[in-house]
């Protein structure tokens, strides 16, 4: 067996949060920074696994063998990580049981971006899982991880998409949306990663509402992949905010940390973390650092384009 690589792009996703678990239709974008797979040949019936941060340190370094992989063995509470890697590879096994015929295998993944970012350390894992073994990755995540699955349709396409579950089965295609306002839209980190997992099962408590919902936040989508001007635009992300802040019962971020901003603030994926948009007539850069949040990127530098 020779050495091989694979790469899947990370994920932001701008509309339908939540609701796309439902069947809303939501606008999602690739990143620049994801993360690579290298996998080579092994010894002993094992993989000597080890992951590394985007500044090169190793962030989880273990060996499973391919007997815990088969029996599903999970151990300690302590060790978590590699717990959920085993539950993932157990699944791929059941996929392709092909894979554990091999001597071993020696794995290293590596992020392009820091692991605390949630621009999807899971989904693009899943991804170059899914890549290695010649497996549907939306099955993957579906039998371990669950999530809707437009992280793994970002993680393999290089463009924008329109993405949504209808019947459960996963729909995605690539779309045209470059917007010409660019330059008014930064990402900005909020310096703690929120699990997608508590943040789903916090919104399964809240459910009962959701299908009035669905069409008001479908219009949203259509009419910002329509939208030509930086005002609508902020506009209807402002509209959906408000739609999402009344489901969830919880008020928007802006409300609870940047009411004196002269610009709009979008939570992305589960709220409370990670990345928010920020969409503004002025750099917002010094803004948000005054507050404490140092991580502050352009559209053009979090964002995948064609080229």
């Amino acid at each position: 067996m020779q050495n091989q690589t694979f790469y899947s792009n990370g994920k932001l996703l701008l509309t339908a949060e939540y609701v796309v678990l439902d069947g809303a239709k939501a606008l999602a974008v690739p990143t620049k920074f994801g993360q690579n797979l290298i996998v080579k040949p092994g010894k002993n019936q094992e993989i000597h696994w080890t992951s590394f941060d985007s500044d090169s340190t190793i962030w989880f370094e273990d060996t499973i063998t391919f007997e815990e992989i088969k029996n599903k063995t999970t151990s300690d509470k302590n060790l978590a990580v590699k717990n959920t890697l085993i539950e993932i590879l157990h699944q791929a096994y059941l996929q392709n049981p092909d894979f554990l015929q091999a001597n071993g295998y020696v794995v290293e993944t590596h992020l392009t971006f820091p692991r605390n970012w949630g621009l999807g350390t899971s989904s693009t894992l899943i991804n170059n899982i899914g890549q290695w073994l010649k497996i549907d990755a939306f099955e993957l995540l579906r039998k371990s991880f669950g999530g809707s699955g437009y992280d793994i349709a970002c993680a393999q396409t290089n463009e924008p998409i329109l993405y949504w579950l209808e019947n459960e089965k996963v729909h995605f295609e690539a779309i045209a949306f470059d917007p010409e306002f660019k330059e008014n839209i930064h990402f900005v980190y909020l310096n703690q990663k929120q699990s997608s997992k508590s943040a789903i099962l916090n919104y399964r408590n809240k459910q009962h509402r959701v299908h009035k919902i669905i069409p008001e936040i479908n219009q949203i989508t259509e009419e910002i992949l329509q939208c030509n001007d930086g005002r609508s635009f902020a506009l209807l992300m402002e509209k959906h905010q408000a739609i999402m802040s009344n489901l969830l019962e919880t008020i928007t971020i802006k409300e609870q940390l940047f009411s004196d901003f002269k610009g709009i603030v979008k939570s992305l994926g589960a709220w409370g973390g990670d990345f928010v948009m920020v969409i503004s007539k002025e750099n917002p850069t010094q803004y948000f650092k005054n507050k404490g949040y140092e991580t502050v990127l352009s559209y053009k530098e979090m964002i995948l384009q064609k080229v």
